[in-house]
């Protein structure tokens, strides 16, 4: 049984899994090919951190397979794939995506705080902009560690508190509304995508992730940091249309390059001593 927060997140997404309003127009092989090459011309920045050439013939496991994307490139680079997500909806979508390509992955419905596989089971845990919907994060992070081989790696995606796309919805939600201290992470929880969603600071991260070595923590300004895409599917309207007409995006690119939504975590678990 799902907690009321977690049903809260699950029914969010079966509603539509990410980008799926925006970018997907039918489950044609057509239509996934021209979503995936929308994905990544708006993040181009998953392929290098992906790695996907780098894991033919190794177990992988994704977490939230969202409309697969990510998940076709681990598959035709040959990695031996298993696929999770909260909804059913992801998962039907990813299905029928392999079946127009010819691919195979072991998908099912799962929850990220309690994955049913044994320990020790992968060589990479890969999730893209997913743990931070979980109600507890930090047993998320605890199962990927759980289910990694020694000297294997995670790869996962979180947002980042301080990015412009917080600023931006700080702006809207608070200081408009005369609520000039409410605090991001009410903000984040309250007005970015699913209930609850959370963000994290860079010392955050590296306390989630204790447990792991050579962490490697980045972030990078995103399309919606730079409103140069449709803002999702929550964020619409006269004042964001203004805004984007507007946006000093080469102020932002040179001083503030740091300041992107996403944070992209690469972290290896430790052999035994």
């Amino acid at each position: 049984m799902l907690s009321e927060t977690k049903q809260m997140v699950q029914n969010f997404w079966e509603d539509a899994s990410c980008g799926e309003e925006l970018y997907l127009s039918g489950i044609t092989k057509q239509a996934y090919q021209e979503q995936s090459q929308t994905r990544y011309h708006l993040e181009p920045y998953i392929k290098d951190f992906a790695e996907f050439e780098n894991f033919s013939g190794k177990k992988v496991l994704e977490i939230g397979v969202g409309l697969g994307a990510d998940h076709q490139k681990f598959a035709e680079c040959g990695a031996k794939l298993v696929g999770i997500d909260l909804t059913a909806r992801a998962i039907n979508h990813t299905q029928h995506r392999f079946q127009r390509f010819g691919l195979t992955s072991l998908l099912q419905v799962a929850d990220a705080e309690h994955l049913p596989f044994d320990d020790e089971e992968f060589a990479l845990v890969y999730s893209w902009g997913v743990l931070h919907h979980s109600p507890h994060t930090e047993q998320a992070i605890h199962e990927v560690w759980r289910v990694i081989k020694p000297g294997g790696v995670t790869k996962i995606m979180i947002y980042h508190t301080w990015s412009f796309v917080g600023f931006m919805l700080w702006i809207r939600y608070a200081l408009l509304k005369v609520k000039p201290f409410t605090p991001l992470r009410d903000i984040y929880s309250q007005y970015l995508e699913s209930p609850g969603t959370k963000a994290y600071t860079v010392e955050e991260a590296y306390a989630l992730f204790s447990k792991f070595d050579s962490v490697k923590i980045s972030t990078v300004l995103t399309h919606g940091d730079l409103l140069t895409s449709s803002a999702g599917q929550r964020h619409q309207g006269l004042l964001l249309s203004l805004a984007r007409k507007l946006w000093p995006r080469w102020f932002i690119r040179s001083f503030f390059p740091n300041c992107g939504l996403f944070m992209l975590i690469t972290a290896r678990k430790p052999l035994p001593t």
